[in-house]
């Protein structure tokens, strides 16, 4: 695995990796099958679908109902993953998910796009803040929030053997590159991209970026600030949480999500019970969506790399 970043975003969308991996995952494993709620066209998936109609399932426009069948699926032998929007793939199927999927034991890769305001122009019904707590809520679950196009692929490689409910949050578009092409990143590892001394930046997702543009900026001012992948929400990786911790002496945690039930709920449980020391985020405030640019809603709601550094500034002057 070799990181890349240079601030750049990498040239090729999500939505065209997504449609591109979930092919070879079916086409390479008979048990594999992909259903869709009439969103093929979104993820580029449309045109080999056609072209199998026995592997992929339009469900339509009924998500539960999708999930339904997706456990069936499962129950039969099969491996099903299962693709919406974000805010379809996590509030509109979540008793289908928890009760037919994980309290039944079968295992469903669920894929949620446009997690966040990655939404964008689709507006609040359409932006999740909560899929992750939601996800996080579910016994036994893993949850993913892909850090770059690289990471989506090797994670949702390893979803489809992977048992129980696994939920992949990634946007459609670009994200910045993070990691080479052909790097392996095991669930479950966060992995270091910027070492530092005074404080510690955990993100995920969308947030990397924003994350590593703030310790460049710090570090020009003096201050040495660490930045680690947490694409791996659950199962965290405690360890490594506990390690930089103790290092730091100083936490942030950004991520594209609301602030309760997600990744800071998550880490704040491991220095609670391992290393406490000070800790601030960066995330949504307890708020619903909006229509709006990405840049415009990342403004919005507090997600950039100027929000970083002045949490960081925060957590420093609390050590």
């Amino acid at each position: 695995m070799k990181i890349v970043y240079n601030g750049e975003l990498n040239p090729r969308l999500c939505k065209d990796v997504l449609g591109e991996t979930i092919a070879e995952i079916v086409n390479a494993d008979e048990n594999a099958i992909y259903l869709d709620a009439d969103l093929m066209s979104c993820i580029s998936t449309l045109k080999w679908a056609k072209a199998n109609p026995e592997r992929a399932v339009d469900c339509g426009i009924a998500e539960a109902n999708m999930a339904g069948v997706a456990a069936g699926l499962a129950v039969a032998g099969f491996k099903p993953i299962i693709h919406s929007f974000g805010t379809f793939a996590s509030r509109r199927i979540y008793d289908q998910i928890f009760l037919s999927g994980g309290y039944a034991k079968n295992d469903i890769t669920v894929i949620g796009t446009d997690p966040g305001v990655t939404a964008t122009m689709n507006g609040g019904t359409h932006m999740p803040f909560e899929d992750v707590a939601l996800y996080n809520a579910l016994p036994g679950a893993t949850v993913i929030d892909a850090s770059d196009p690289v990471c989506l692929i090797s994670v949702l490689k390893q979803c489809q053997n992977r048992p129980g409910i696994k939920y992949i949050r990634v946007g459609r578009k670009q994200l910045a590159r993070i990691y080479a092409d052909g790097s392996e990143l095991e669930i479950g590892k966060a992995v270091t991209l910027r070492e530092g001394t005074d404080a510690v930046i955990f993100a995920a997702g969308l947030m990397l970026h924003e994350a590593l543009q703030a310790a460049a900026s710090l570090e020009a001012q003096g201050v040495s600030a660490a930045v680690v992948d947490c694409f791996t929400i659950k199962p965290i990786d405690a360890d490594a949480i506990e390690a930089w911790a103790k290092k730091c002496g100083a936490v942030v945690v950004a991520e594209n999500a609301n602030r309760h039930g997600g990744l800071y709920d998550i880490i704040l449980e491991v220095l609670a019970e391992r290393c406490p020391v000070p800790a601030a985020v960066v995330a949504v405030e307890d708020e619903f969506g909006e229509v709006g640019t990405q840049g415009y809603l990342q403004e919005r709601f507090g997600l950039t790399a100027a929000h970083i550094e002045e949490q960081v500034r925060t957590v420093l002057a609390r050590k």
